[in-house]
């Protein structure tokens, strides 16, 4: 059985040479990294800016240079604070957020920061237990890793990363997400943790998972906690008997599955897979597919005599998806499409007025698929004559095409928008687009959703100048 009481020494892990870990603003996935640390306490001695990574906001690069952690195209946070943070509107917090995806973690972020400057004094809770009892949206893992990171209590944490060590450590082959695993993950992970160096023991394991233990093809020869890796044991006796052509036989590790006693192995339903080695553990759970909807959008346009046309955007509610930020009108249809331009058109005429229904014309379609929604845009345009009045109710804006491109928009959005410029008569058409359909020979594609990832990219100052203020 794969059982936690051996607890194998944490040396090897925390003697693992520091260049081969990156420097975390982030203790888990990227786009944590924002809401996580910027929760750290002004008295930890850290900085609350996302994408510093240490106190002085820089850390050795590749041959003795200087770099510092950027964040959307080389922009430094703006609210380097959590007064800054908690004094900023939700329409602005929004804004920067734009395009990131999980956008409920913007809002929590500012609820969380304004709950510590209007009720707590000011002062973030320095317990895991604190954290994740005061702070709306703190879960068990970004409570850990700011305790541990921040504050140093000696407290384990688990995600992605550091589930898959954990499983292949100890050959755990059960569901890694049902409720008796995770349990034992997290009681793993509390065991484990180096009391005296409790945030630096986190990063290395949720680093080793990051960049060694990885999901396919993991670098065992690089991995420092290889002689105590249970599943690299399994894969050697696995190899040892198949070369001598011997039967195999039960391990001590597996407790016997086909009687149902043990539920960390793996079942007898899903047998070793000489092929994928280490990485039979830990077992993908099932997923359920994203649920199925459609949408009729509309970008209505209207031209000025004086300056840029203007666009039409309406505020969502501020509770459900994509809550609060800004979005063209639309309306749920069903998939197949009948009366969809009806509903389109009164909706259209809810928010701008009377509408030449004559001008509405379908342009192609989108699909976008949120983390459990995979959604079909229908994209509509209507270019409005330019003596055509228009109403602004409550809720609803005109913005120019510049100012949709820095609105507080979700990426399909953006998406849906770049349709409609592909059916414009001179508009430019480059980078590329995935899953976005138009019936017009004319497609533009495009980088599609981008990652959190990929904005916290290290930018290394070529010139003398950017050296000196990276430094500082």
């Amino acid at each position: 059985m794969p059982s936690a009481a051996a607890r194998p020494s944490p040396p090897p892990l925390m003697a693992w040479p520091s260049r081969r870990r990156r420097w975390y603003c982030r203790p888990l996935s990227p786009r944590t990294t924002y809401s996580e640390m910027q929760l750290r306490s002004q008295s930890s001695g850290r900085t609350c800016s996302a994408g510093t990574t240490k106190r002085s906001g820089t850390y050795p690069g590749e041959g003795g240079q200087r770099a510092r952690w950027t964040w959307t195209g080389g922009h430094m946070l703006k609210w380097p604070t959590l007064q800054d943070l908690a004094s900023a509107s939700l329409e602005e917090v929004n804004q920067l957020w734009a395009g990131l995806g999980y956008y409920s973690r913007g809002r929590r972020l500012q609820e969380g920061a304004r709950k510590v400057v209007e009720e707590l004094g000011g002062h973030v809770p320095r317990t895991a237990e604190t954290l994740q009892r005061l702070l709306p949206g703190v879960g068990r893992y970004t409570a850990g890793a700011i305790a541990s990171i921040a504050f140093g209590q000696a407290t384990g944490v688990v995600d992605g990363n550091v589930v898959r060590v954990l499983c292949r450590v100890r050959a755990i082959g059960a569901d890694a997400s049902s409720t008796l695993v995770s349990q034992q993950l997290w009681s793993l992970a509390q065991q484990l943790v180096d009391p005296a160096r409790p945030g630096d023991f986190n990063q290395a394991a949720m680093e080793l998972g990051a960049t060694v233990c990885t999901p396919q093809h993991p670098l065992c020869s690089q991995c420092p906690v290889q002689s105590l890796c249970r599943a690299h044991q399994r894969v050697e006796r696995e190899q040892l008997l198949t070369s001598q052509s011997l039967p195999g036989s039960l391990d001590v590790e597996e407790c016997a599955p086909n009687t149902g006693q043990c539920q960390l192995c793996a079942p007898p339903t899903e047998p070793w897979d000489q092929t994928l080695g280490v990485a039979n553990f830990p077992r993908k759970a099932s997923r359920r597919p994203p649920r199925e909807e459609c949408s009729a959008i509309c970008v209505l346009e209207q031209p000025r005599a004086l300056g840029d046309a203007r666009i039409l955007l309406v505020q969502r509610p501020n509770s459900g998806l994509l809550a609060g930020l800004w979005e063209f009108p639309s309306v749920t249809v069903a998939p197949s499409g009948q009366c969809q331009r009806k509903a389109l058109l009164q909706e259209l005429r809810s928010w701008a007025g009377p509408l030449p229904a004559s001008h509405l014309q379908h342009l192609g379609q989108v699909v976008h698929t949120f983390s459990h929604i995979k959604l079909t845009y229908q994209v509509y345009g209507l270019a409005l004559e330019e003596q055509t009045p228009v109403t602004t109710p409550s809720g609803a804006r005109w913005l120019t095409r510049e100012e949709f491109h820095t609105a507080a928009v979700s990426t399909a959005m953006k998406k849906v928008f770049r349709v409609y410029e592909g059916q414009q008569p001179g508009t430019c058409k480059s980078s590329r687009r995935s899953q976005v359909s138009i019936p017009a020979s004319r497609k533009r594609p495009s980088p599609g959703q981008q990652t959190l990832d990929g904005f916290f990219q290290p930018h290394i100052p070529t010139d003398a100048s950017s050296l000196n203020s990276a430094a500082q």
